[in-house]
């Protein structure tokens, strides 16, 4: 019997720990081929390498790197690296949470959702950042493919998984804690806002440079939201669709209600 084709990406780069502990996970499900950027490719999002050339290294047997972004990697594997269309896209497993507006930028999610928007089951999944971070969402990632490849009809899935209440993500967990069963919250998506900011810097030649962004906020506590499921240690499973519209359309008509007949 063909074992199930697993396509596993990430956006923190083909040597983060991350991706190695889920490719490793998910070999117990079916047949993994790895394909990831060169180098850490994170708030990527869902860009894809247009007019540049791309360069690819299979670096040992089904594991390959791309100088190009998550959505590249998804792309040039399932046309090119795989002798067959993959049965699971599976992104991460991310140092650090995607949650909420996160999912906009995240290099992790638009690997997953390129592999969706073709047509496959897809999964990114996060981990609570830390040493041992990966080592709790391994198992959850194991699961939830069992579960993806069983259902009906391909969906995209954002999971984060958190380390147990008390427990550190510094921290390697038990095997007992890693078999204990976990409570998982499926949610919508909560509010994930980071401190704005520019900060200016000088480099050794004097030039100017500059950071953007901050840390990010205390978010929604609500456990029906991603936020507020993992603030209280709980895994935050999010469904989500790549039609964008939204779900009213009576202002968007009411903007335009007289300009089919106005002049040009």
């Amino acid at each position: 019997m063909t074992r199930p084709l697993i396509l596993v990406t990430n956006d923190d780069g083909v040597l983060a720990p991350g991706i190695a502990v889920l490719a490793e996970a998910l070999a117990e499900v079916g047949e993994v081929i790895v394909c990831a950027p060169e180098t850490e490719r994170s708030g990527s999002g869902h860009a894809i390498s247009f007019h540049t050339h791309l360069r690819a290294q299979s670096i040992r047997p089904g594991w390959w790197y791309l100088t190009g972004t998550p959505v590249d990697c998804v792309y040039f594997a399932m046309m090119h690296l795989c002798e067959r269309p993959p049965d699971l896209v599976c992104s991460g497993i991310n140092a650090g949470y995607n949650l909420g507006s996160d999912v906009f930028y995240s290099g992790t999610v638009g690997g997953a959702a390129e592999g969706y928007l073709r047509g496959v089951r897809a999964l990114a999944i996060s981990a609570e950042r830390g040493e041992h971070g990966a080592s709790w969402a391994a198992p959850v990632a194991v699961r939830l493919a069992q579960r993806l490849l069983a259902a009906p009809a391909p969906l995209l899935v954002n999971c984060n998984v958190p380390a147990r209440a008390g427990v550190s993500a510094a921290v390697a967990p038990t095997p007992a804690e890693l078999a204990a069963p976990r409570r998982i919250c499926v949610t919508r998506l909560g509010q994930r806002r980071y401190r704005d900011g520019v900060q200016p810097r000088t480099d050794p030649m004097g030039r100017p440079y500059y950071w953007i962004g901050g840390p990010p906020e205390p978010g929604s506590t609500d456990l029906d939201h991603d936020t507020g499921a993992v603030a209280a240690h709980l895994v935050a499973i999010t469904p989500l669709h790549m039609d964008l519209t939204a779900p009213d359309l009576g202002p968007a008509q009411a903007l335009v209600a007289d300009l089919a007949d106005a002049p040009a």
